[in-house]
C-alpha cells in the first residue's frame, strides 16, 4: 500500500532541505552579491573609480539575470549547474541557480544602499586623504550598515520564495513537500502545514533583520 498521506519525518526532511538551501545560496550569493554591489558603486561614473565600459558590463549582466524569472533560469542554465554540481536535480541542483538568482539581487540592493550614503560623508573622506579602501570600509560601509542589513533581509526572503518554487521541479524542501502531497494527492493539510510554515519563516527572517538594522543604526 502506498503512503498517501504526510509524516512528521517527511515535514522535517523538507523543512531540513529548504533551510539548507536557503543558507547555502544565502551564503554564497550575499559574497558575490556583495562585492558585485560595491564593484557597481565604485565603477560607477562619478564613482571612486570610474570605468564605463565595466560599469556598462556589470550593469547588464545584473540586469539580465534579474529580467528572467527564476524558473526560467532554473532551466536555461541546467547544462552549466550539471558541470559544476555534477547534477541538476535534487537540493544540490537548485544551489547553483538560487545562487545565480540571489547574487544580482543582492548586488543591485547593496548599490542602493550605499547610494543612499550622503555625498558629503564621501567627500569628507577623500578631503581627509582617505584611499579609495579606505573611503568603503571606513566611511561607506559603517554608514550603510543598517540598509545592508535591511536589503539581505530582503534577498533572504526573495530566496526563500524561490527555493520553493524549485521545489515544483523536483529540488526538495517544502516547495516539493506542497507540490507531491498537499496538491498533486489533494492533501489540504499538508497543504495548509506548508503554508503556515512558510510565513512563520518570512516573519522570523523579517523580525531578526528589522531588529538588528534598527540597533546598528543606533549605534
Amino acid at each position: 500500500m502506498i503512503d498517501t498521506l504526510m509524516t512528521p519525518e517527511l515535514f522535517l526532511e523538507a523543512l531540513g532541505e529548504t533551510l539548507y538551501m536557503l543558507g547555502v545560496a544565502l551564503f554564497l550569493g550575499s559574497i558575490l552579491g556583495i562585492l558585485l554591489g560595491i564593484a557597481v558603486v565604485v565603477v560607477r561614473p562619478g564613482g571612486v573609480l570610474p570605468n564605463r565600459v565595466v560599469s556598462f558590463v556589470l550593469n547588464l549582466f545584473i540586469n539580465i539575470v534579474r529580467s528572467l524569472p527564476f524558473i526560467i533560469l532554473l532551466v536555461a542554465i541546467l547544462p552549466f549547474t550539471r558541470l559544476v554540481a555534477g547534477t541538476s536535480i535534487g537540493v544540490n541542483g537548485a544551489l547553483v541557480p538560487l545562487t545565480i538568482m540571489v547574487a544580482p539581487y543582492i548586488a543591485r540592493l547593496v548599490e542602493n544602499s550605499l547610494l543612499d550614503v550622503p555625498e558629503g560623508i564621501v567627500e569628507a573622506a577623500k578631503a581627509m586623504g582617505a584611499t579609495p579602501v579606505q573611503i568603503f570600509t571606513r566611511f561607506l560601509l559603517p554608514e550603510a550598515r543598517g540598509s545592508l542589513v535591511l536589503a539581505l533581509t530582503t534577498a533572504t526572503i526573495g530566496l526563500l520564495d524561490a527555493t520553493a518554487m524549485a521545489g515544483t521541479v523536483g529540488a526538495g524542501g517544502i516547495g516539493d513537500l506542497a507540490i507531491s502531497y498537499g496538491y498533486q494527492r489533494f492533501d489540504g493539510f499538508t497543504m495548509l502545514i506548508t503554508v503556515i510554515t512558510l510565513v512563520v519563516i518570512v516573519q522570523l527572517i523579517q523580525l531578526i533583520g528589522t531588529r538588528t538594522a534598527r540597533r546598528l543604526r543606533r549605534r
